[in-house]
């Protein structure tokens, strides 16, 4: 797995201490609301909007939340005006970097996120400069000590997933965006605790990164991640694991 998957699990052990919990559970809403609208307000036949869901519900979201942020989306109730945006930009070393967001003011979004690449060695890119590195996939996540590797093999290949890796003791089946609830629903029925999963992009290919680049560069990841507005950064640097881990420690 690329670096930015591996910083992202060190990010979701810290996630409980996080005090900025209500900019989660606005992002949360956000990513709701803007997945009910466009893909209706049924999360069986709404990939997107169970994925939202299903991480809402791991943050504990009040069910009211969720209930309130799908019918925004899909026009039960009056709400904010949201529009999504992508932004594609490059980081120290070169580092590609794809940013996803959701905004009621595209130039405050645009503004905010300038300034925290200019602050932090990066740049705006011109549009199709950084998309096309990025291949949208559904990763589920299995405890590979609780189950045996051949079963979890079938019930992917039944759902149609691409591919089942291991890693760190853990199973990550790879899918499509629309297999994605599929080999969710089949692995549920079949009584295999999921650890975690998500539709995300990731890097065909990657930057391998290491040193002072490697602190500058999770430093922008992390400074555009906090932004209230950005919903995900997806980034194409590869930096080893023990790395991250001691610059996670030392930045608290």
């Amino acid at each position: 797995m690329s670096g930015h998957s591996k910083w992202s699990k060190i990010k979701r052990k810290k996630a409980s201490a996080d005090a900025s919990r209500g900019r989660l559970f606005s992002k949360l809403i956000r990513a709701i609301t803007i997945a009910a609208r466009h893909g209706g307000g049924d999360p069986d036949a709404n990939p997107r909007l169970r994925a939202a869901i299903d991480e809402a519900k791991a943050v504990n979201m009040p069910n009211d939340n969720i209930e309130r942020a799908i019918k925004r989306g899909t026009g039960e109730i009056a709400g904010q005006t949201l529009e999504e945006v992508t932004y594609e930009a490059y980081g120290p070393s070169g580092v590609a970097i794809l940013i996803e967001a959701v905004t009621d003011n595209r130039n405050r979004t645009t503004q905010e996120i300038r300034h925290i690449l200019s602050r932090h060695n990066g740049s705006l890119g011109t549009a199709g400069s950084v998309a096309w590195q990025f291949q949208a996939q559904g990763i589920i996540s299995i405890d590979a000590k609780k189950y045996d590797e051949d079963t979890i093999i079938a019930y992917a290949l039944e759902g149609g997933a691409a591919d089942v890796k291991t890693e760190d003791n853990t199973y990550q089946i790879i899918c499509t965006s629309d297999n994605f609830s599929k080999v969710k629903s089949i692995l549920e029925n079949n009584n295999i605790e999921i650890l975690g999963s998500e539709l995300t992009k990731t890097p065909q290919s990657t930057v391998p990164i290491s040193g002072k680049d490697a602190e500058k560069i999770l430093k922008l990841y992390e400074a555009l991640d906090e932004l209230e507005d950005v919903q995900h950064v997806y980034a194409n640097f590869d930096i080893p694991e023990e790395v991250m881990e001691k610059i996670s420690s030392e930045t608290g």
